[in-house]
């Protein structure tokens, strides 16, 4: 299932070449006027923007109500995919390293293009057959462009982002004048490499309230060397995990809740112990969790980080 589970994903071989292709199929009489805009996006962008590292449809039609995309089959599925049935308790360095520089790769594409991607994560990276990293997620692409001049900030919230919380940059949660940018993608790229490092996505398991007030703090929630995610309780604060909004009240504000709850039950997933981490890793990741956008290096800037020589 794909794109807000209104989307059956098969393997289909292309007759005209014998290729094994990806076949996304929607039934648009189920989809909302949103999300047939976003559909209409992610068609549209497939044909302007072209980069060995973004996942872009070969073909699309329609039949009577069901929208058909033909894109390049993803042998080895999405990040996401391979953490949970691969490395539960997070990948290596070297592979980590990998997967972010061809991600990076198709981010300053974006971003010189004039678009901020606002869907980067574990499941938006795609890996080949050839080893190809992948960028997708079309769909979550919004333009800096207006009346043909680059706008330095937008202001559009995307109307998936219930389920991209955990990797929303603060400014882009914010809501307010200041807007949010390119930069808002770097923030996202560092929660991937927690991600990524740990098998676990932080701020996941926290109340939607409590995770915008942490984030707009500064908390990162998944440094390198400690846990990166308490899923019992964070800070003494005991974490719901309905994922439903509970609300900031006077006894979180003063740090009164109760602390019954000391240990996680039994049927619970564990954070994985600690982990030796290279500094480099350490440091990409501060460099791209820092609240001001402004101090975020560009993704031009951090190919050049020193993680990445790696596989170069």
């Amino acid at each position: 299932m794909g794109f807000n589970n209104l989307s059956q994903v098969k393997m289909a071989r292309h007759i005209p070449t014998g290729q094994l292709v990806a076949l996304k199929q929607t039934n648009m009489d189920e989809c909302t006027e949103e999300e047939l805009l976003q559909l209409m996006n992610e068609v549209l962008l497939s044909r302007l923007l072209r980069h060995p590292n973004l996942l872009t449809s070969r073909l699309v039609f329609s039949s009577c109500c069901q929208l058909w995309v033909l894109t390049p089959l993803m042998d080895y599925g999405s990040a996401d995919t391979l953490l949970r049935t691969h490395f539960p308790d997070g990948m290596s360095e070297s592979l980590i390293a990998y997967l972010l520089h061809g991600v990076l790769k198709a981010l300053e594409y974006l971003h010189r293009m004039g678009y901020v991607h606002r869907g980067v994560k574990a499941s938006h990276i795609m890996l080949s057959g050839e080893g190809r990293v992948y960028l997708s997620g079309l769909y979550s692409v919004y333009s800096m462009m207006r009346d043909g001049k680059r706008m330095k900030a937008v202001f559009d919230m995307p109307h998936h982002s219930p389920a991209l919380l955990p990797w929303l940059s603060p400014e882009l949660l914010r809501q307010d004048l200041h807007g949010y940018g390119v930069k808002s993608d770097i923030y996202s790229l560092g929660i991937v490499a927690c991600e990524l490092f740990s098998g676990r996505v932080p701020f996941q398991d926290m109340p939607p309230t409590l995770m915008l007030l942490q984030k707009l703090r500064g908390s990162h929630c998944c440094l390198l060397d400690v846990p990166p995610f308490p899923l019992g309780e964070f800070g003494g604060l005991k974490v719901l995990r309905s994922g439903v909004d509970s609300g900031i009240g006077e006894s979180v504000a003063t740090g009164s809740l109760s602390h019954s709850a000391t240990a996680p039950p039994a049927d619970r997933p564990q954070s994985p112990g600690p982990k030796n981490h290279s500094a480099t890793l350490h440091n990409l990741v501060q460099l791209c969790l820092q609240q001001q956008p402004e101090r975020r290096p560009s993704a031009f800037e951090l190919l050049s980080h020193a993680y990445f020589k790696q596989v170069s």
